[in-house]
């Protein structure tokens, strides 16, 4: 569907309503409707809305990106929600990461190339991501009626996470690692919920209402922060 300059994507479902949403990073525009609704209906729908559409496409695209990282002294990171200069620190010894107050500091061997560098602080970002998430699934299993057999991490361009229902194994975002530690438990839960509704429907919605009240601040919260650009 196109509406002037804007492409829709318009998928229609066994839904009750209409779902309409503008996704970062670019300003993507989706409908999800019910199945009995006509594209007229639709489109009048999707033009009643166009003023709301541009305003959330102008404010998504106008949102903080961060530059490709070089892996240098005084570069900016982040982790857990905070902001940190990197501080490279060479020696002939195993790479580490240490975190203090104001800096991540990267100890490696001299040489080292921006790959090497980089490769380095994703395993570290794993690793600590793989530290917190069972606490969370076991915190929130005691809570919402499902278990899950399995968690992994990975780097995904365009979700926070997934879930994969028959092997009861949810996936989350390496970018996760940077975010705030709210952020990281909603996402987790959200997750977790897809085993209880698959789809984004009001189901699922009513889900997270009742287990995670407020779950929309976290979720806009994660959709402000700055995003990483990928290769």
């Amino acid at each position: 569907m196109v509406l002037g300059d804007i492409k829709i994507e318009l998928v229609q479902k066994s839904i009750k309503n209409l779902h309409l949403s503008v996704l970062p990073p670019h300003g993507d525009v989706r409908i999800a409707a019910p199945m009995h609704l006509s594209k007229e209906t639709i489109r009048l729908y999707a033009i009643s809305k166009l003023s709301w559409i541009r305003k959330q496409r102008k404010k998504i695209q106008s949102q903080r990106r961060e530059s490709k990282r070089e892996f240098i002294n005084k570069e900016t990171h982040y982790f857990q929600g905070r902001k940190y200069l990197l501080r490279i620190i060479e020696a002939n010894e195993p790479a580490r990461i240490v975190v203090n107050k104001k800096h991540i500091d990267l100890h490696i061997r001299p040489n080292t190339p921006t790959s090497q560098r980089q490769r380095i602080m994703n395993q570290w970002y794993r690793r600590e991501l793989k530290e917190l998430i069972p606490a969370y699934i076991k915190k929130w299993e005691k809570k919402i009626p499902v278990k899950v057999r399995d968690f992994g991490v990975k780097q995904m361009k365009t979700k926070w996470g997934t879930c994969n229902i028959e092997a009861r194994r949810i996936w989350l975002n390496l970018e996760l690692a940077k975010k705030p530690l709210h952020c990281l438990e909603y996402i987790v839960v959200h997750e977790m919920i897809h085993l209880l509704e698959r789809k984004h429907n009001d189901r699922f919605i009513s889900y997270l209402n009742k287990y995670m009240p407020g779950w929309e601040t976290y979720r806009e919260e994660l959709n402000q922060l700055p995003i990483s650009n990928r290769n």
